[in-house]
């Protein structure tokens, strides 16, 4: 009897004691907006390897592959107009975004979700306007290497290697977009709390 008077008291005065919940102040959330928006310009500076890669591709297999100039030319040069329209598309209204100086809490999370959403946005265009020319450019590399006698045995690693490429820059691309868009529907709802 005693013992459960005492185990009662216990539990009584645990759960009546006050619960701390981090305070997510706006000094918390301009830090959380600076490292976003710094991420978001990082990824930006990226995107100049896919004309890089591209043009890499491109005269290292015109001067190597010199007797299927006329063959590789074109795809060639398609990849690498391909990838600078890219590099305009792909930054096209990625670096506004003025960030709030001494705005009040939900303008803060508003400005953090929309460069989440700028990060998704980045990741969803990169498909179309960096890695397709890029691997337009591996691929007629890769034409060059099974034209040329015996090259495919040759190019066999690099086939490897670039299939793997591939299958992990989807995973690791899929598996991105679903974390921030998990950010983003978190955001949503604290701004939603916010407002009530």
């Amino acid at each position: 009897m005693r013992d459960d008077l005492r185990e009662k008291s216990i539990k009584a005065i645990w759960l009546n004691q006050p619960t701390e919940i981090p305070p997510m102040t706006s000094k918390l959330i301009e830090q959380r907006s600076r490292e976003l928006r710094a991420k978001t310009r990082r990824k930006l500076i990226g995107t100049a390897a896919g004309p890089l890669a591209a043009g890499i591709l491109y005269v290292y297999s015109m001067k190597e592959f010199a007797g299927l100039r006329q063959v590789l030319q074109l795809p060639f040069a398609f990849a690498l107009v391909w990838s600078f329209a890219g590099l305009y598309f792909l930054n096209r209204g990625m670096w506004s975004g003025v960030m709030p100086g001494d705005a009040g809490l939900s303008t803060g999370l508003e400005f953090c979700r929309r460069e989440i959403e700028r990060q998704r946005d980045l990741v969803r265009r990169t498909l179309l306007w960096s890695f397709g020319p890029v691997m337009l450019a591996i691929g007629t590399f890769m034409v060059a290497l099974a034209m040329v006698e015996r090259g495919i045995f040759h190019g066999l690693p690099f086939l490897t290697v670039f299939v793997v490429w591939i299958v992990s820059w989807f995973v690791i691309r899929f598996r991105e977009q679903r974390r921030l868009q998990r950010e983003i529907d978190g955001l949503k709802v604290i701004e939603m709390e916010n407002r009530n």
